[in-house]
């Protein structure tokens, strides 16, 4: 699934060609995503100047005057930048056609959204229970802590958890703990002051990177441009079990968390 470098990779990739300029049509070809697609979409939008293109969580919002439209990737979806008489393929479900110019929603599986939200946007029930956004000023060590007292949880689940923090999916959770020297097991409320604050930091110094390499390659994840993202070529743990750890040399090992699959090097993470 993309996760937050992605997604604010796409942010960033479309907003120029969008922003400022008015909706001249919608096109939906297959309105059966995870929700429906609003089926007044195009009245709601049509005629109206797109005021901003932002990120919250994973979720991209396009800001109109009387209210937003809420993106949801799904599990590969992709947002482009696409010429707006560019033929459509098989999983092109929805356009926002800017003049000469169109945003295409390409969705393999079809577990993206496209909703409306009149009015304030992060009041709508998908956005108004998330957590903080480890790329806002201000979230450091102290913030962290705060997030994680009386917690039991092992620190990676913690860290994937939404209404805690945002966008900290599982790739940049294993990276971020590598690169703090925490053990994935550790319990998050556990973690003393220096230990956080250096965990806060790698997590916004890691999304930061993905997100200067266009993210990672997740099934078919591209950016809005078409082209994938390449963080994965400077992964220290996450999918490579078995292979040397790039600082130590011991073997990467693999372990189940949650149902997910967590990568760590038992030397420089010890428990």
């Amino acid at each position: 699934m993309p996760e937050l470098p992605e997604v604010e990779t796409t942010c960033r990739g479309i907003r120029p060609h969008v922003c400022g300029r008015r909706v001249t049509e919608v096109r939906v070809r297959d309105p059966r995503l995870r929700q429906p697609v609003p089926p007044d979409l195009a009245a709601r939008t049509v005629g109206e100047r797109l005021d901003a293109v932002r990120r919250r969580a994973k979720y991209l919002l396009l800001d109109f005057a009387q209210g937003s439209v809420i993106v949801h990737l799904g599990m590969s979806g992709s947002l482009r930048v696409i010429r707006a008489d560019e033929p459509a393929g098989r999983h092109d479900h929805v356009d926002f056609v800017f003049g000469d110019e169109a945003l295409r929603l390409r969705d393999p599986r079809r577990f993206g959204l496209v909703l409306w939200q009149a009015g304030d946007v992060l009041s709508h029930p998908l956005l108004a229970g998330l957590g903080r956004e480890p790329l806002e000023d201000g979230f450091a060590g102290e913030t962290l802590r705060e997030l994680m007292q009386g917690v039991r949880a092992p620190v990676k689940q913690a860290l994937m958890d939404a209404r805690r923090i945002v966008g900290v999916g599982n790739i940049y959770a294993s990276e971020s703990l590598f690169r703090a020297r925490i053990h994935p097991l550790e319990p998050a409320g556990k973690i003393g002051p220096r230990r956080a604050a250096r965990l806060a930091g790698e997590i916004r110094a890691t999304l930061v990177a993905a997100i200067a390499a266009g993210g990672s390659t997740l099934r078919d994840f591209v950016g809005s441009d078409g082209r994938p993202g390449y963080f994965q070529q400077d992964y220290f743990v996450y999918g490579r079990e078995g292979q040397p750890c790039r600082v130590c040399g011991s073997p990467i090992r693999r372990i189940v968390l949650g149902q997910r699959s967590t990568f760590f090097c038992p030397r420089c993470q010890r428990l």
